[in-house]
């Protein structure tokens, strides 16, 4: 009778540790146990990282994440390729507030090797060719840093193709020109627009 009692109290008091036990491992994970743990990730762009926001034919709508409550800026952005495939050029094209000469701004960044002095030539379906300036150049390439007019805008909006020129510095009797897509960039600089008021 004794040893059945032993048992019994050996077992009860087993039962107890195990619970205790098992406590102690739900309540407290060890080191090992919480290192296979997955912790979750924000979903989405976080402040200040890049992000496509929409895709307008040949125009991307590339915005940057702002803090809450601050609207997120964007621009249109074309990758520009020569005959080969090759990326050569990017363009971003932002707009600008009411009341100033020029109605849009754009960033146009191109090869260092090209020839500054012969600057930046623009043509929408090879009519009323402009000339622009490079503003800079760093290790991504040279800078034309350059503002359209109404008109220039109205032109892109209804031109169906635009060329861009440059001379490389290492043959200046030759030229590069790209061919710049328009489609797409109607609806693309209104939704570019429609942000600059959010």
């Amino acid at each position: 009778m004794r040893s059945i009692l032993k048992i019994a109290i050996l077992a009860v008091l087993l039962g107890q540790a195990g619970v205790a036990i098992a406590q102690e491992t739900t309540d407290a994970p060890d080191a090992a146990t919480e290192g296979a743990l997955a912790l979750g990730e924000l979903v989405g762009p976080q402040v200040g990282e890049p992000y496509v926001r929409d895709v307008f034919e040949d125009w991307s709508l590339r915005c940057i994440k702002a803090e809450p409550g601050a609207p997120d800026p964007c621009n249109l952005y074309q990758l520009l390729s020569n005959d080969e495939g090759v990326a050569v050029a990017e363009i971003n094209v932002f707009p600008l507030p009411e009341g100033q000469r020029a109605a849009a701004g754009a960033t146009i960044v191109v090869p260092l090797e090209t020839l500054l002095t012969q600057q930046l030539t623009i043509a929408v379906d090879g009519e009323n060719a402009r000339r622009y300036p490079f503003t800079f150049c760093n290790r991504a390439g040279c800078v034309a840093r350059v503002g359209f007019t109404q008109d220039e805008v109205d032109e892109f909006k209804s031109g169906s193709a635009a060329t861009l020129r440059l001379v490389p510095a290492a043959a200046p009797t030759d030229e590069v020109v790209l061919d710049m897509s328009l489609l797409g960039f109607t609806a693309g600089f209104g939704a570019a627009d429609a942000t600059e008021g959010e």
